[in-house]
């Protein structure tokens, strides 16, 4: 790499900025075939006519214009403003400040407080980018001179930023600020920057050298590709570098630079746009590449309507929403080509494998709409990895190979938009009853299964009016699920103390009564073994679900911890109960049934992500004169949607008329079951005891949803 004396490097005046570039050998060239050999340092050898004329060091090799020694203060290097002096003393406030013009006085404030950043800008010039060495920085090992400084054509704010990778310092500040830097965003800054007018012969370009012909021929592209797309070379003295030419409708608007170590650089104030970008006129559809080799690439796959991105790939997908077109600076070569795009009905990503290629995919597609983009998938290299990119397909596989990958391209994903053979795999797999589960489990009660099955990912609302043993009912059903599958779930039950709740769960499960009372008729009581086996079942079967303070918990509360609950713990069911109980804060210009379809909603998707089904008890409304008869979904509290949205609606419902039946009699009314499968519309009986808080089965009947058993 060239290496300027010290007190050159050392005085940011004659600094100037260092370029690493090919140089040429032939013999060095020709004598190795293998890929990595074809990067060693190469020297041309000098023709006849060389020989007699001194060879010239360009330095910069980019200046466009013969440096003009009379102007100190503004030496141009291709479009690169002048470098700042180390020698000119820092600006300071003079006694005769106030008598110099507004605009100077203006300027010379807004240089004080830059100089007391570590930016001197005595050499720069307003209304215009400067570049000059950054101070946080210090330009890195290479000592680049990496940043961009603009000043107001009126002197009265400055903004900058460092356009090294791993430093970004960037900021803005105003003369009549409060003696602070104050960092914004750069946007802010209008800046007017006018295009450069370059040509073939402005940037002393040239055909490739045999030696990077031979290159290219390793890396499988022809000469004829190379000459159609216009790929030279520009040299400075004994280096050169490969150009890889930009143009649209016949006219160069850009050139892009590939030195020996892999690293690009741009012509400076010239437009950014798709490499290839005219071989996409009119175009239906349109390869989109990460770098020119891919472009190059797919033409030797016979792809021409290819174009490669200008700038490589961001390190991940922003996570802000697309900006407007005038602010969206990264991407603006998509702007300025969007009359290029718009025609095209198919665009296929053909981004780098890696992870910043498939973030250049993501960040392509999000402006030029999901719907119509495409990407690809690069074959396997080996078991674990995948080859990277277009022109390490076409070097090690071929040519077919790589027009097969374009041509199996796959529509690029939509986020909720889905075919059916997405699923099918799911689908097989529900069909020959692998899955687990396709019918439901059975409820313990073999009368009740003929119209009620409980199916993981589903959400059942249970009702009825008070005392009538909703919760008793759901109990027993959550022992019998723990007893025949072994399934554990998590408690949210604040209208019952811990210890009631575990006293009638541990009934259930003992099968005894946990007092002597009066409940408990002639059963002996449970003993202390019975109570100590008892207890290590609730630990290991339930998780409680409860507010530690006196507030009430919302429902996106209780979802958490119940997520949780299932992460940690593996629990396959959540108890909800009741719907009263909970937080209903909601905003004043949303109704109770808009409330309501939000909360049911949130409680269905967390069932079905977690494969967790939901019992939710939920209140009718007070009834006026009821005469006894069991209520519908309807009359629940607060909303239609309660059985609108529920997979499964249940009413309990106990008799307590003694000349109408057994007062122990729990009539189960399965009043909703969408999915036919598991269950039908239909009541069954059950009776209670009351020794043990247990249901058995009385006796059952169905009854078809012709008639929907409704209260006068």
């Amino acid at each position: 790499m060239l290496r300027f004396p010290y007190h050159i490097r050392n005085n940011p005046r004659l600094r100037l900025h260092k370029l690493s570039l090919f140089s040429c050998n032939s013999a060095g060239l020709m004598a190795s075939k293998t890929i990595s050999s074809s990067f060693s340092l190469l020297r041309l050898t000098p023709s006849p006519k060389r020989l007699s004329t001194p060879c010239k060091r360009l330095v910069p090799y980019l200046s466009s214009k013969p440096v003009s020694k009379k102007n100190s203060l503004s030496l141009r290097t291709n479009g690169f403003s002048s470098i700042p002096s180390a020698n000119v003393s820092a600006p300071v406030y003079s006694k005769d400040l106030e008598d110099q013009p507004l605009n100077m006085r203006i300027l010379e404030i807004l240089k004080h407080k830059l100089k007391q950043l570590g930016i001197d800008i005595s050499a720069c010039v307003p209304g215009r980018e400067n570049r000059l060495l950054c101070p946080s920085c210090n330009g890195g090992e290479s000592e680049e001179i990496s940043l961009s400084l603009f000043i107001n054509q009126d002197g009265r704010s400055a903004s900058w930023m460092c356009f090294r990778a791993k430093c970004g310092w960037k900021g803005i500040t105003k003369a009549f600020a409060d003696g602070k830097p104050s960092y914004a965003n750069l946007s802010r800054v209008n800046k007017v920057k006018v295009k450069r007018e370059i040509t073939v012969e402005s940037l002393q370009l040239e055909p490739l050298c045999n030696q990077l012909i031979a290159y290219f021929a390793e890396r499988m592209i022809s000469a004829e590709t190379l000459k159609r797309n216009a790929v030279m070379q520009k040299k400075s003295g004994e280096e050169i570098a490969i150009a890889f030419t930009y143009w649209r409708k016949g006219s160069l608007v850009n050139c892009k630079y590939r030195d020996i170590a892999k690293r690009f650089w741009q012509e400076k104030d010239t437009e950014k746009i798709f490499y290839g970008l005219d071989d996409i006129e009119d175009a239906s559809d349109i390869i989109i590449v990460e770098g020119e080799m891919d472009k190059l690439a797919m033409e030797e796959a016979g792809f021409r309507n290819c174009v490669s991105v200008p700038d490589g790939a961001p390190p991940s997908v922003s996570l802000k929403e697309v900006p407007a077109e005038e602010q969206d600076t990264k991407y603006q070569y998509l702007w300025d080509c969007k009359e290029y795009l718009k025609k095209a009905s198919r665009i296929i990503l053909a981004t780098d494998g890696d992870p910043p290629g498939q973030a250049l995919a993501e960040e392509l597609a999000r402006r030029l709409g999901r719907e119509r983009c495409w990407r690809v998938k690069w074959p396997k290299k080996n078991d674990v990895d995948h080859f990277k990119d277009a022109n390490e397909v076409l070097m090690y596989l071929g040519p077919s190979v790589l027009k097969d990958v374009i041509e199996t391209a796959e529509l690029y994903p939509i986020r909720g938009l889905f075919n059916f053979r997405d699923f099918f795999d799911e689908i097989d797999r529900y069909y020959h009853r692998t899955l687990g589960y396709e019918f439901g489990v059975s409820t313990g009660w073999r009368a009740l299964d003929g119209l009620y099955n409980v199916v993981p990912g589903e959400l059942t609302v249970v009702t009825g009016v008070p005392n009538s043993g909703k919760s008793e009912w759901i109990d027993a059903l959550l022992c019998n699920l723990n007893e025949s599958v072994g399934w554990k779930f998590a408690l949210c039950s604040m209208e019952n103390k811990v210890r009631d709740h575990a006293r009638k769960l541990l009934e259930k499960y003992i099968r005894k009564p946990f007092f002597d009372s009066s409940y408990g008729s002639s059963v002996e009581r449970m003993s202390v073994e019975e109570l100590e086996k008892g207890k290590k079942w609730l630990s290991d079967t339930f998780y409680l679900v409860r507010c530690e303070n006196d507030s009430l918990p919302s429902i996106k509360w209780v979802l958490d911890l119940a997520k949780a609950a299932v992460l940690r713990h593996g629990v396959r069911g959540l108890l909800i109960d009741p719907y009263n109980e909970l937080d209903h804060q909601r905003p004043v210009s949303q109704t109770e049934t808009e409330y309501v379809s939000q909360m049911l909603t949130k409680i269905k998707r967390f069932a079905q992500h977690h494969s967790c089904h939901v019992w939710f008890v939920a209140h009718p409304r007070q009834l006026h004169h009821w005469i006894g008869a069991p209520p519908n979904l309807y009359d629940i509290s607060g909303s239609a949607h309660f059985i609108n949205k529920c997979d499964n609606g249940i009413v309990i419902h106990r008799n307590r008329d003694p000349e109408a039946g057994p007062v122990d009699q729990v009539q189960v009314c399965v009043r909703k079951v969408r999915n036919k499968v598991v269950g039908t519309i239909g009541d069954a009986f059950l009776s209670y005891d009351r020794s043990n808080r247990s249901s058995c089965l009385c006796k059952w009947w169905l009854q078809f949803c012709i008639v929907w058993i409704m209260m006068t």
